[in-house]
């Protein structure tokens, strides 16, 4: 079974860590999830949802929400040391921070590795594995862009929740699709949930010719 981490901190974008999660365990991977307290704040805020506290208990209130298999879906705690992603010997070489905050951006880029979270990460970059960090802020300061800026020459991809629109979203879940589309390409896993530039059809070209005067 393919394993990945994933983790929620408290930045805004709780329906992007959602979706992705549900379509994570839908492919039958392996998810080591670690979510900050911060993050737990922002889900009950945007997505009405609590999440339990107790990782075990989030463990199970996730399994029976996604309906996955016993041992596929594993909350950590901050503070697990002991769990596998705490270690380059265990920990899968694929992590997302979704949403990432940029105070979790900055740990990252500094190498703290305070919680969990961090050290998860800094694991995945001393291993040379894949980290996708999901930011979603506006504006963002010089502090910020020198943070990105840093992982982004270590090899870490940086992925702001900054949706298309050339796919023509109807509502919101459309717009929560592409990011986590986006995502799932750069794991390397199937998805459908939307039409690719240039096979979209009609979709994907009608209204180019809107406004004649505006094209570069």
């Amino acid at each position: 079974m393919r394993e990945i981490t994933l983790a929620f901190t408290g930045a805004s974008g709780a329906p992007y860590g959602w979706r992705l999660l549900e379509l994570l365990l839908l492919q039958g991977v392996r998810v080591h999830l670690l979510i900050s307290s911060a993050a737990r704040v922002v889900f009950a805020t945007e997505h009405n949802i609590k999440l339990a506290g107790a990782p075990d208990k989030c463990t199970e209130q996730l399994q029976a929400r996604f309906n996955c298999g016993d041992g596929q879906l594993t909350v950590y705690g901050k503070d697990d040391w002991f769990s596998p992603v705490a270690s380059g010997s265990a920990a899968p070489k694929q992590m997302v921070i979704c949403p990432c905050s940029t105070g979790t951006v900055a740990a990252i880029a500094m190498g703290a590795s305070d919680n969990l979270i961090e050290r998860a990460a800094d694991v995945v970059i001393k291993e040379g594995g894949k980290l996708i960090l999901v930011p979603r802020e506006s504006p963002l300061s010089a502090i910020h862009l020198e943070n990105m800026l840093k992982l982004a020459r270590l090899g870490v991809t940086i992925m702001p929740a900054a949706p298309g629109f050339y796919h023509q979203p109807q509502q919101i879940s459309d717009l929560v699709d592409f990011m986590v589309a986006r995502i799932l390409d750069q794991l390397g896993l199937e998805q459908q949930l939307t039409a690719r530039w240039g096979y979209g059809g009609d979709r994907a070209t009608s209204g180019s010719n809107t406004n004649s005067g505006e094209h570069e």
